[in-house]
This record gives structure tokens, sequence and C-alpha cells, in this order.
């Protein structure tokens, strides 16, 4: 493994560096609360966990230089994105804002959905994790170990991160969860989100 520290900078950038997983986060940190900001770090470091395992044994490469593999990969994420982005900004004509104990076990178990599939199917995460991890390990070296040190930091730095994240959120939370704050968070997350899933279906394949 060469450049350890200098992995671990490059990552603390790349995991602050906003994309649909920050999106989601912020959408169910805000509108279900910490437990929902938690349940969503967990669903998106599961699907960490998964990109990993499948750069260690080689399956993203496979993904990587199958057109049709990484299609199918894009566009079903892609459609997932849409969908969120769809869902949130639907909310925005419900005018209903009750809330019970039944409802907010029901969203906390969404947040992890949500999270999780979001990460999951993005194929672009599969690549990098392919086409980063190796700038970093030695190719005389044990490569199983080194994958898997170089994977469970960058997940690390991500929950390291997300739950600074997620107390800064909610140290706000009394002006955000104001309802005419909630209706712009719900606007511009779905917003967000279908930019991102229309960008991901755009994305070409790698070859």
């Amino acid at each position: 493994m060469e450049n350890f520290y200098l992995f671990v900078i490059t990552c603390i950038f790349l995991v602050i560096l906003p994309g649909p997983d920050t999106a989601i986060m912020t959408k169910n940190t805000l509108t279900v609360g910490k437990q929902g900001g938690f349940k969503t770090m967990l669903g998106i470091c599961c699907a960490l966990s998964i990109h990993t395992l499948t750069a260690i044994v080689g399956l993203s490469a496979i993904i990587a230089k199958s057109a049709l593999l990484f299609s199918i990969f894009k566009y079903v994420g892609a459609v997932y994105l849409i969908y969120l982005g769809v869902k949130s900004l639907w909310t925005l004509r419900n005018k209903e804002k009750a809330k019970t104990v039944v409802e907010n076990k029901h969203k906390n178990k969404s947040s992890f959905k949500q999270g999780f599939l979001t990460n999951l199917l993005n194929p672009k995460i599969a690549v990098f994790f392919l086409t980063f991890l190796p700038q970093f390990v030695n190719p005389g070296s044990r490569t199983f170990m080194s994958f898997l040190i170089l994977g469970i930091t960058y997940i690390v730095l991500t929950v390291v991160w997300y739950l600074f994240y997620i107390y800064l959120l909610n140290q706000i939370s009394a002006f955000m969860k104001k309802p005419k704050t909630q209706k712009v968070i719900e606007g511009i997350t779905g917003t967000i989100l279908i930019g991102f899933g229309i960008k991901l279906a755009l994305e070409k394949a790698h070859t």
C-alpha cells in the first residue's frame, strides 16, 4: 500500500463533495430527523461495503468493461434517483403533515432503503472504486488486504463526515423544519435528485 496519507486526504475531499448521497442525506435528516439521517448513513455505508467487496473480487471490473452491464446499472440508478426527485416534488402538493409513530417508523425504514439504493445503483461508485483504489496499492503487495484497508478507510471517513453533517443539520433544524423552509427543501432536493438522475442516465458507458 502506497501514499496512505495522500489517500486519506483525497478521500476527505471526495466524501465532502456533494452528490446524490448528500442530497438524500439532507432531505431525510431534515424531514425525518436524526434517526432518518442515521438510517440513511447506514444504508450508504452498507452499499459502500458491497462496492468494496465487488472491487476486491473483480466484479466491478466486469461492470466497468461491459457496456451492457454498465448501462443496466446506470439506467436503473438514474430511474431511481428521478423517482426520488419526483416523489420529493410531489410532497409539495401534500398539505397534510400528520405524523404518527407508525409513519415515523416507516420513514426510518425508507431512509435506510433510499440511502442504500441511491449509492448501490450508482455505477460510477463501482467504477470509482475500481480505478481509484489501485492507485494506492503496490502491485507486489497483498492486494486483498490493501483493497480491504483502503475500502474500510473510505467508509470510516464517510461515517465521520456524515455524523458531523447530521449534527450540523440538527443544530439548525428549528429553522429548517419551518413549513415554508420544508417546501423549499423538498423542491430543491427533488430538482437536484432529478438532475443527478438525468446526468447519470447520460453518462457514457465505459468500454
